[in-house]
């Protein structure tokens, strides 16, 4: 039954409740998508070991990823959650609105990064030749390309996870997309050109 209640501190394992107790310290609340993970003894531990792994992308890049990944995977806790992370990191909201829809006229590497990123989510991993030489020109290694696709894996699991349970969102919700970014042009797998509504 949804929308799922979001576990009590007191309802978790041991392990889970140090977890949490620690992300409250650190964060000074407890966001409830990790408090979902506590559903399970062993998923929150799981997945902070995968989300807090090395990479060779910058936090710029990451939060590109996370919020290109979390707009096609229609997560509105993430879109939230990462909206205040990008703007932490540098992003405008207009930057922010416009890298959803996978593009950053403000700067030509990231658009590179976040065209591959969208069509890596949509087309499940069947990302065109034309995107990948994009990316690549743009000063991309396959180091760069491969964590790509771990972060945009990783943060699917959380959309998942989301798009389930509807726990609430505890950020300031993500706005809407305007008529201004409500068409994007993406390229499939076979190189032909598709309008993506949202």
């Amino acid at each position: 039954m949804r929308p799922f209640n979001v576990p009590k501190i007191d309802e978790v394992t041991d392990e889970n409740r140090q977890i949490l107790e620690q992300m409250e310290n650190k964060l000074g609340f407890i966001p409830n998508i990790y408090a979902a993970y506590a559903y399970s003894s062993n998923a929150l531990g799981r997945y902070l070991a995968f989300s807090n792994g090395k990479t060779s992308l910058s936090n710029k890049e990451k939060e590109v990823v996370k919020l290109v990944t979390s707009e096609v995977n229609g997560c509105t806790y993430c879109l939230a959650a990462h909206s205040q992370s990008g703007k932490m990191n540098g992003f405008s909201d207009e930057q922010i609105l416009e890298l959803r829809v996978g593009k950053a006229s403000f700067d030509h590497k990231l658009d590179a990064l976040a065209r591959v990123t969208r069509e890596l989510v949509e087309n499940r991993g069947k990302v065109s030749d034309e995107v990948l030489k994009i990316f690549f020109d743009a000063g991309y290694t396959k180091e760069n390309l491969i964590d790509v696709i771990v972060g945009a894996g990783e943060k699917s699991v959380t959309n998942l996870l989301h798009n389930m349970t509807d726990v609430p969102i505890d950020f300031p919700e993500a706005p809407e997309l305007s008529d201004e970014f409500s068409g994007v042009e993406s390229t499939t797998a076979n190189g032909s050109q598709k309008s993506q509504n949202h």
